[in-house]
């Protein structure tokens, strides 16, 4: 296995025009064949391991990503796009360095490299299986035909299919017609729903009607009647006063109309004077 090889010290890497980096020449000149090669980067290898992680609970081992990939450090900056990479001992799950990731891919039809794809293609289906209510159970066979159609049009395009973009095909693959924003648990909050049915029927309407707590309503509506009903009454003896006030003012009113006729009609004129007889 080219993991095992010793002679497998260093690597030259450029950055190409899709921005994803690409194996220029290798130490071990024996096992390994550069012409197309692809070297994963240190942002692409966490990307994994993250999507990896929830295929834990459908029997995928993390582990696996250190067998399926050799870690690789920055040694040196050789210029015009260019760095050696210099081969190192770390694991990808807990190094906090930033690693690059070269596929083991010596054998590529039965390498760790070979089995990891295996590996998270079956995880993924079982996972897509649990999230889904397809009519038909997904098959492994079925996502690898194709996804294998998929790369095989692009490399009658005279396309390279880099080896981040063949792993994060089968982690992020959904079947046509079933594509969603994320592999959030639809399944899932399908049954949430029914365990929280409708309690909108006749006898949890009559408990929650008969709950004094939830009357507040009623509450406000009452104490709203009364605040109006006492203002109905202060505005009706308001009007009242003002009526009784204008009574009195007719009532005076009257009593000096009534002595102005007094002064007219009961005032005594002076008797007229006798003549005196002439004599």
């Amino acid at each position: 296995m080219a993991k095992s090889t010793p002679t497998l010290d260093w690597a030259n890497i450029r950055l190409g025009d899709d921005h994803n980096w690409w194996v220029e020449e290798l130490s071990d000149t024996v096992h390994w064949d550069v012409d197309g090669l692809s070297i994963i980067d240190p942002r692409q290898i966490d990307h994994i391991v993250e999507l990896c992680e929830p295929l834990r609970e459908y029997g995928l081992d993390l582990d696996n990503i250190d067998t399926a990939f050799i870690p690789f450090r920055i040694d040196k900056d050789l210029g015009n796009g260019r760095v050696r990479l210099a081969r190192v001992r770390d694991s990808f799950l807990e190094s906090e360095e930033k690693l690059f990731a070269l596929p083991d891919v010596v054998d590529e039809e039965n390498g760790p490299y070979a089995d990891f794809l295996d590996q998270i293609t079956r995880a993924r289906v079982k996972m897509l299986n649990d999230l889904f209510d397809f009519e038909q159970k997904l098959t492994v066979d079925e996502v690898e035909d194709q996804l294998r159609e998929e790369q095989s049009n692009r490399f009658m395009e005279g396309k390279a299919v880099h080896l981040f973009e063949e792993v994060i095909a089968i982690l992020d693959y959904v079947p046509e017609g079933w594509e969603a924003d994320d592999d959030a648990p639809v399944k899932a909050a399908a049954e949430e729903e029914d365990e929280f049915p409708d309690i909108a029927d006749d006898e949890d309407e009559e408990k929650l009607k008969g709950d004094a707590s939830l009357r507040w309503d009623d509450d406000e509506e009452k104490k709203d009647g009364e605040e109006k009903k006492l203002d109905d009454d202060e505005d009706a003896k308001a009007a009242k006063g003002d009526d009784d006030d204008e009574e009195d003012e007719d009532d005076e009113d009257d009593e000096d109309d009534d002595e102005d006729e007094e002064d007219d009609d009961g005032e005594k004129k002076p008797a007229p004077k006798a003549r005196r007889s002439r004599g």
